[in-house]
């Protein structure tokens, strides 16, 4: 079964990929593709679902499709083992788009979680929502559909959309018999890194806010946003307890950090439990704690800055790398619509025996 697993994820390309991506699901797609234990990857740039919601501002998603593929290949997906692909190049999944919404009504659309979290927090209220960014549900389930995807490593915020995207292949086999495979979300193993909040303290590291750590930060922007991170506000003398709820910097420390980073960057302590202790019994700075934390960070964006120094200068040699990928995508996606249109019925001039059928029957005089 492991070498049928077919992998499928992507991100929308308003802007370059922080931390927050790294963890929630870009360092899993970077191991899964080295494990091998998988029939095919996909991983996608949403350049069509993100201007459901930037139509006003096309060159921003223009612009920030290099920058999401220079994070991907930063960060190490390699593509001789990953098909990196543009979503709006693949028009069969407008048209497996299309024939889903036939299968979701518009109050299943509405009780979704994270489509209530985006609309909130886009600002959009009643009537003015788009229409396109209101679907983007049955959007994602053409995305993982189409390439028959069982894998889906992502984030806990996109479970909701996962579980649409089963309603709706179900829904689809009932109706028109076993065509779809029902996917599965992969989750980070690190339940911290299921949602990594902003440097702020935020629930969420967003963009919009202005509180993410990007991959392509430099050193120097790295140490300036871990020094203005979000700590316990009540902790404001060394000898003080401190404590850990809501401090982001240990829950950034819990999302990255390793018993060898402790002997590496922090040897008075063995492991973050004894970090922890300390801080919690008091005597111990949140600057201490910030600097373990830069260095940690830095240690591991370092060598994706210096593979990202390279593909940026040659920035055609990574459209040619997606434009061969969005190919072979494309001819996957092609071959899955086909069957679509096989079990709907409505491969009409594919068709031999119907034609052969109704000719016949119009020979008969029977209509």
């Amino acid at each position: 079964m492991s070498s049928e697993k077919i992998i499928l994820t992507g991100d929308r390309p308003t802007g370059r990929l922080h931390i927050g991506h790294y963890v929630g699901s870009l360092r899993r797609r970077v191991e899964l593709q080295n494990e091998g234990d998988y029939k095919k990857m996909f991983v996608f740039i949403a350049d069509a679902q993100a201007l459901t919601d930037n139509i006003d501002n096309p060159e921003k998603v223009r612009q920030n499709v290099i920058e999401v593929a220079l994070d991907y290949l930063s960060a190490g997906l390699d593509p001789s083992k990953v098909t990196l692909f543009i979503q709006s190049q693949i028009p069969e999944l407008c048209e497996l788009s299309f024939y889903f919404m036939d299968l979701v009504s518009v109050s299943r659309l509405q009780r979704n979680p994270t489509v209530k979290t985006e609309i909130q927090m886009r600002g959009f209220a009643g009537e003015s929502i788009p229409v396109g960014f209101f679907t983007y549900p049955i959007s994602q389930a053409a995305d993982i559909t189409a390439f028959k995807a069982t894998t889906v490593p992502a984030g806990e915020d996109q479970r909701p959309m996962l579980e649409q995207a089963t309603e709706i292949v179900r829904r689809f086999n009932h109706i028109y018999g076993p065509t779809l495979v029902e996917p599965q979300i992969m989750l980070p193993e690190n339940a911290v890194c299921c949602r990594l909040p902003g440097t702020d303290g935020k629930a969420k590291m967003s963009k919009s806010l202005g509180n993410c750590i990007y991959l392509s930060d430099s050193a120097k922007e790295l140490k300036k946003k871990v020094n203005s991170m979000y700590t316990d506000p009540e902790h404001i003398h060394i000898e003080q307890p401190g404590h850990l709820e809501g401090n982001t910097v240990f829950t950034y420390l819990d999302a990255f950090s390793t018993d060898e980073d402790f002997s590496l960057f922090l040897p008075e302590y063995a492991c973050l439990d004894e970090l922890k202790e300390h801080y919690t019994r008091g005597g111990l700075g949140d600057g201490t704690c910030k600097k373990l934390l830069y260095n940690i960070l830095n240690s591991r964006l370092e060598p994706i800055r210096q593979r990202r120094a390279e593909w940026e200068k040659d920035i055609p040699a990574v459209y040619e790398i997606l434009r061969r990928g969005t190919e072979d995508a494309r001819n996957v996606a092609a071959q899955t619509l086909d069957e679509v249109r096989r079990a709907m019925k409505i491969n009409y001039f594919d068709d031999a025996e119907l034609i052969a059928e109704q000719a016949k029957r119009f020979r008969a005089g029977t209509k």
